[in-house]
């Protein structure tokens, strides 16, 4: 088989495939103690989020990817979901190990509640049964399940060069049952590689702790000890089950017999380390036998307690060649295959630090010659496919030759040093602040415009399904229900109408409109050419005044004067402004400082003061220095991907510069703040500073009048106030804003972060 995948596909199509991952976590209170805690009410129905649900405890949140289409993908949103969950559970953190933390009596431990939907009223009674028959502390054992199908162009490519003595379906369901049989078959070798449970807490009681011995305070472990989770102290099913493996109908009716015997009560109580997935998994034995089998999923995965998301990106870029490896590898007729695989699994799961022996097809082996032998296979499979991944198994490599290098040892050492609970604890709390730094984007998706990302966010944890309609152009849909918005950069939505753009777009327009709803806004007039502009600035020497685009966003080719200019100043401020337009307007200054008021709806969600871009000064270093230094603040970046955008030293900044006699090479005084240009767009690196709470309601019932005069349902209106703290200051509307970026008010310089990305989804109707 090998020559024949390597004669059809090229080695990207051979990584290619549909990914997904379900990492299970418990929630925890700053000691350790298992929280108590309701599941958090943001993250909406249990049973209809995609994203974010609980496992068996309200304690014990789940979080679930979507299928896609690469490792790197898979691995990022993983993170993000972490980074999501984190941010909304308070003062507690996520468990970072399949083992429990300190867990509760099962009386206290609190089955995950759910609504009196049918759906709910199952979901329950489950539960309820799984309390009764295995315990509630096994139920809290978390883990990472894989998901994974072959790119489906790979099935057919096969099956085109086949016989065809069989429907397509069969043989699909043929090749996932092959590569079901051979993980069963070489689930040891996972389970080493990935397995990192070599120790528990004193609290989880069960038959196994009589075989344990402390190795620190309240920590126990046993010698050679690598995954209780996938051994005897681990969730499993009170008798040993093997079901066929042979055909879809044989591993159905395998099921249907351990239900009928009441061995156990539904599919999803077989706990087996591989399992068939349907399309219909709320029918899951007749969608198996209808459609076949959608997917597989590994369950013999410990949570990695050294990666924030549970699982590091090698292992899955592991995972991915080994999938090819359990197509390619032959299968042997040793009959009683299924009871030695759960044997080697005990063993490596009980003792497999030691150099054990394990039985293949029925004679002994040691771990590390079997180990090897089938590395370099998946080595050999690499190397002729030209896969590129020849140093991760080169990694598994090294960990067979030296067990320290496993995660089990590496836990094992760290808990023996500093004790179960405050390993794992100090653990967390570094993901919880990476988490933390990450709040405003989501990973993997830094290229979408920022207010994108916290859209999506906000969308994802609150169960609203997200599909990217034009990443590139930063489109999203937004489904939930039945409900469906298509939305552009966050703000762009089909609440505003194409007049309302139009209107935005052009500033005199604006002006002209406010003016008719009696709203102040500044004096001034247009110019269409520098003729005309040479003509007739004579009257605006030394006065202020500013000059900016006629259609412009972000504060582009704007140049104000204050304090007035000379007439060469403002000439070069009309030829900065006519590479934007053609046609540029002039207006008075109004005296104050701008704000920035964001309306959604009929409702101001945001108000900031945003200060132009700036240097303090140290007495040594140049306003170049200054800004280098400023920019390689992690908040700064280009391109809205970050809260702040970098300081431009542009020929605006220049020729402001120029007016107060400075350059570049200018050095500031200690403490001396030097301006770099007088818009204050954030876009052109200027500082947010949130002044919601502080200005009075007249101004923002002004900047609603203003964004309902041209029918916008979101807005940015620009105020300018010479005295915000009065509601009888002076004002003047600047300008009005079609497509407002969100990021600056949900994460500014200086003051509360507000949660917009919750009132457009609201204005959307979707919350």
């Amino acid at each position: 088989m090998l020559k024949r995948i390597k004669k059809i596909f090229s080695p990207s199509e051979l990584l290619k495939g549909n990914y997904g991952i379900e990492r299970e976590t418990l929630r925890i209170e700053d000691n350790g103690n298992l929280s108590l805690k309701p599941h958090p009410k943001v993250f909406g129905d249990k049973v209809k989020n995609p994203y974010i649900t609980t496992d068996f405890s309200e304690s014990q949140i789940e979080m679930i990817t979507p299928p896609l289409n690469t490792i790197e993908e898979t691995y990022n949103y993983l993170n993000s979901l972490y980074d999501i969950v984190a941010m909304e559970i308070g003062d507690e953190c996520l468990w970072p190990q399949s083992m429990p933390s300190i867990v509760p009596e099962d009386k206290d431990i609190p089955i995950a509640i759910y609504d009196n939907s049918p759906e709910g009223i199952t979901a329950r009674t489950y539960r309820e049964k799984l309390m009764n028959k295995y315990g509630g502390r096994k139920q809290l054992i978390s883990g990472i399940h894989f998901n994974f199908s072959f790119n489906e162009d790979i099935i057919a490519g096969l099956y085109n060069e086949s016989e065809k003595k069989e429907t397509y379906k069969d043989f699909r369901d043929r090749i996932y049952l092959k590569v079901a049989r051979n993980f069963l078959r070489y689930r040891w070798l996972i389970i080493y590689l990935l397995g990192s449970t070599s120790t528990v807490h004193e609290s989880y009681f069960n038959e196994c702790k009589k075989c344990l011995q402390k190795i620190s305070d309240c920590s126990f472990s046993s010698d050679g000890a690598l995954s209780y989770r996938n051994g005897e102290c681990g969730y499993k099913n009170e008798i040993d089950l093997f079901p066929s493996y042979k055909s879809v109908d044989s591993y159905v009716n395998s099921l249907n017999k351990f239900i009928d015997d009441k061995v156990i009560t539904s599919s999803k109580e077989l706990y087996s380390q591989v399992r068939l997935k349907p399309k219909n998994k709320s029918d899951l034995l007749n969608s198996l036998l209808q459609d076949g089998i959608d997917y597989l999923e590994y369950r013999s995965i410990d949570v990695n307690p050294y990666e924030k998301g549970g699982i590091s990106l090698n292992d899955l870029y592991f995972l991915q060649i080994f999938n090819l490896f359990m197509l390619i590898k032959d299968e042997t007729n040793y009959e009683t295959w299924q009871e030695e695989a759960l044997e080697n699994q005990h063993i490596i799961a009980k003792e497999g630090r030691n150099d054990v022996t394990l039985i293949k097809d029925g004679k002994p082996i040691s771990k590390k010659d079997w180990a090897l032998e089938i590395l370099n296979e998946v080595m050999h499979i690499n190397d002729e496919l030209n896969l590129g991944k020849a140093k991760v198994i080169t990694e598994m490599i090294d960990k067979i030759m030296d067990e320290k290098l496993t995660y089990a040892y590496k836990i094992y050492n760290d808990v023996r040093e500093n004790g179960y609970i405050k390993t794992h604890l100090d653990l967390a709390k570094v993901y919880k602040e990476e988490a933390y730094n990450n709040r405003f984007k989501f990973q993997g998706y830094e290229d979408l415009e920022l207010s994108t990302q916290i859209l999506i966010k906000e969308s994802i944890k609150r169960g609203i399904k997200v599909d990217f309609i034009d990443r590139s152009d930063n489109f999203i849909s937004l489904k939930f229900k039945d409900k469906i918005e298509y939305v552009k950069q966050a703000t762009k939505t089909s609440k505003d109408n194409y007049v309302t753009v139009l209107m935005m777009e052009n500033k005199t327009v604006t002006k002209k409109i406010l003016q008719r709803k009696g709203i102040r806004v500044p004096e001034g007039e247009e110019f269409n050419s520098m003729e005309e502009a040479g003509e007739r600035i004579k009257k605006y020497v030394n006065k202020p005044i500013v000059i900016k685009p006629k259609s412009t966003n972000f504060g582009t080719g704007i140049s104000i004067f204050k304090k007035g200019a000379k007439e060469e100043d403002i000439l070069e401020a009309f030829k900065i402004a006519f590479k934007y337009d053609k046609t540029v307007l002039l207006e008075e200054f109004i005296k104050g400082k701008e704000y920035r008021f964001l309306v959604i709806g009929d409702k101001v969600v945001g108000i900031l003061h945003r200060v132009p871009a700036n240097v303090l000064g140290d007495g040594t270093k140049s306003i170049r220095e200054l800004v280098h230094i400023k920019n390689q603040d992690p908040l700064r970046g280009h391109g809205y991907v970050t809260p702040l955008e970098k300081i431009q030293l542009d020929e605006n900044a220049q020729l402001f510069l120029r007016n107060q006699n400075k350059d570049f090479d200018y050095i500031p005084k200690k403490d001396e703040v030097v301006y770099l240009r007088e818009n204050s767009n954030i876009s052109t690196g200027g500082d947010s500073i949130d002044y919601t709470d502080l200005i009075p309601d007249k101004f923002k019932d002004i900047a609603i009048k203003c964004a309902n005069a041209v029918n916008a349902k979101i807005c940015g209106v620009d105020i300018m106030l010479e005295d915000f703290s009065h509601e009888n200051s002076n004002y003047g509307i600047i300008e009005l804003n079609f497509n407002p970026a969100i990021h600056i008010h949900c994460f500014p310089y200086r003051g509360k972060e507000r949660s917009i990305a919750v009132e457009v989804l609201k204005m959307l109707e979707m919350i």
